[in-house]
C-alpha cells in the first residue's frame, strides 16, 4: 500500500473507510487524465510503492498484487483510461516494489516489472527502508502532519535517508523521462521530488498530490527550519500541488507566505517565470492545470 496507514489506536472500521475513500480519490483525481489531451502524452505515475509487491525466497522471485488504498485507486484508474478513451495512452509506474532485492535478481525484477506492469522499480536498500521508510515518512511526517505531535521523532539520519531516497527516485526518473511526459507523484514520501525533477527539466508538466492532511504552521513549524524550508520548495516544483480538502490548501499556502512571503491569488503563486496552482481537487485531478508556463 503506498499511505502506509498507521492506526494509533484507530479501530479496524475507520482505518477500512480510510481505505475505501483513498481508492474512491484516487478514481476521482484521474478524471482529466483520461481526457484526449493527455491521452495522447506519456502519464508517468510516481509513488512509493508500485501496484505489487516482490518477495525473494531463496533463489525465487514472487510477484504479488498490491490490495487497498492509493494503489488499487491507481491501478483502477489506468484501467478505466484503457476502455474509455479512443486511444490508449501511455503510461509507466515508477515507484518501490517493496522488501530488499539482491543485485543477482534486480534485472529479472526489472524485466518482469516492464512487461506485465508497465512498471520501473526503483529498489531500495535495507538502510533505506529502516530510515526513509519506517523512519522519517513513518515516525516523522505521518504524526505530525496528524497531529500526533507527541508521537513525531526528528532524527537527523531519517531526513539524510529521506533526501538520499528521493534523489534515488530522481536519477530513476531521469534515464526514462522525456520533456513531453506528464508526471504524476503521489504523496508524503516523495514531496522533494518535484523540485529536483524542474532542475532538470524547467518546462516538463508536473502534478503533486498529498493523500494525507497537510497540517497548519503550528504544527508545521515543529520541523526545523531547514527540513521544513525544503519540504516547501520540493513541493513547489510542481505545476499543480492538490489537497483532499480547502483546509488542507490553505494551511500549506499559509505555510509558504509564513516561511518564504509569497502570497498567492486565488490559489496561484507567481514565482521565478513560474505559476503553481493550488488547490483542492475531491472530484477531478488538474484540471486546466498543465498549461504551458511562460
Amino acid at each position: 500500500m503506498i499511505t502506509g496507514f498507521k492506526s494509533h489506536g484507530t479501530p479496524k472500521s475507520e482505518r477500512d473507510a480510510y481505505h475505501r475513500r483513498e481508492q474512491a480519490t484516487v478514481k476521482k483525481l484521474g478524471f482529466v487524465m483520461s481526457s484526449e489531451a493527455h491521452a495522447t502524452q506519456r502519464i508517468i505515475i510516481v509513488s512509493n510503492r508500485l501496484p505489487f509487491t516482490v518477495e525473494q525466497k531463496n533463489d525465487q522471485i514472487e510477484f504479488t498484487e498490491s490490495v487497498g488504498g492509493v494503489a488499487s485507486g491507481l491501478k483502477s484508474l489506468l484501467e478505466t483510461m484503457h476502455e474509455t478513451t479512443l486511444r490508449r495512452p501511455e503510461y509507466l509506474w515508477v515507484g518501490w516494489p517493496g522488501g530488499t532485492v539482491s543485485d543477482e535478481q534486480k534485472t529479472a525484477v526489472q524485466c518482469r516489472a516492464r512487461s506485465d506492469y508497465h512498471s520501473w522499480p526503483v529498489f531500495l536498500s535495507g538502510e533505506d527502508i529502516e530510515k526513509f521508510y519506517e523512519g522519517f515518512c513513518n515516525k516523522t511526517i505521518w504524526p505530525l502532519f496528524h497531529y500526533f505531535t507527541a508521537n513525531a521523532r526528528y532524527n537527523q539520519n531519517y531526513w539524510l535517508q529521506y533526501k538520499k531516497v528521493n534523489e534515488a527516485f530522481c536519477a530513476t526518473l531521469l534515464e526514462i523521462v522525456g520533456p513531453d511526459d506528464v508526471l504524476w507523484i503521489h504523496d508524503y514520501h516523495l514531496m522533494l521530488l518535484p523540485k529536483l525533477i524542474r532542475e532538470r527539466y524547467a518546462r516538463i508538466n508536473i502534478g503533486f498530490f498529498l493523500h494525507i492532511p497537510f497540517p497548519q504552521f503550528e504544527i508545521y513549524r515543529l520541523l526545523p527550519v531547514q527540513w521544513r524550508r525544503e519540504i516547501i520548495e520540493g513541493l513547489l516544483g510542481a505545476d499543480v500541488v492538490g489537497f483532499h480538502t480547502h483546509d488542507y490548501e490553505k494551511y500549506f499556502l499559509g505555510c509558504v507566505q509564513r516561511i518564504f512571503g509569497y502570497k498567492h491569488k486565488c490559489g496561484q503563486l507567481s514565482l521565478d517565470r513560474r505559476i503553481v496552482k493550488v488547490g483542492t481537487f475531491p472530484w477531478a485531478w488538474i484540471s486546466a492545470g498543465f498549461k504551458e508556463q511562460p
